[in-house]
């Protein structure tokens, strides 16, 4: 089994601009002043850092909490597809039969959903979409495609490092933390494939 790690280090992630900035605090450190025979620390960062999961509650008052989605949503078949620029609904159209009901996108960082997109999503009944670049939504318009996609029920994954992950079926894994209330989670998400010709 090929495991892929797409996932992005939480403390060397951009983030997005408003948002916190992560940080480590060493709370204890072995060899400490008060004779420490441990290390501990803590971590402080929003909810939205690095490679993360947003609930439909991100842009729906009325929307399910991150603790409130079924872990179905995150682990399963998943299809790979590279895409340049921002996707249209016509696009979704002709793609969505060829593909599983998790969707990555690979596109550099730059693989958006317009808001007819979205809303083709959202009427698929599409399990999980996800992108490489910081929002699933270009920056001219990042309230539409998420409300459509959150009105649906869809989770979005957000964030991924794709480099050097080829287009195709996988399985994927991608849990939130195990939170109920916040809108969003970061994860861990992982891709798995047997090898070719196995």
């Amino acid at each position: 089994m090929l495991l892929y790690d797409i996932s992005r280090e939480v403390f060397s992630s951009k983030v997005y601009d408003g948002d916190p900035k992560p940080q480590l605090k060493q709370l204890k450190a072995i060899g400490d002043k008060d004779d420490s025979m441990y290390n501990l620390s803590a971590v402080s960062l929003c909810c939205h850092t690095g490679t993360h999961i947003d609930a439909p509650l991100h842009f729906d008052e009325d929307g399910a909490d991150i603790g409130s989605l079924r872990l179905s949503h995150f682990c399963g078949k998943c299809t790979v597809v590279t895409i340049d620029g921002i996707l249209t609904g016509d696009d979704m159209e002709h793609l969505l039969p060829l593909c599983s009901k998790r969707l990555i996108l690979h596109g550099s960082g730059k693989a958006f959903l317009s808001v007819s997109a979205a809303r083709v999503i959202a009427d698929s009944g599409m399990l999980l979409i996800g992108t490489d670049a910081m929002s699933i939504a270009p920056p001219f318009d990042e309230l539409m495609p998420h409300l459509e996609l959150a009105r649906a029920g869809v989770p979005v994954l957000e964030g991924l490092y794709l480099e050097g992950v080829e287009d195709g079926e996988y399985t994927i894994a991608a849990f939130p933390l195990k939170m109920s209330g916040p809108e969003a989670s970061p994860c861990r998400a992982v891709l798995m494939r047997e090898p070719k010709g196995y």
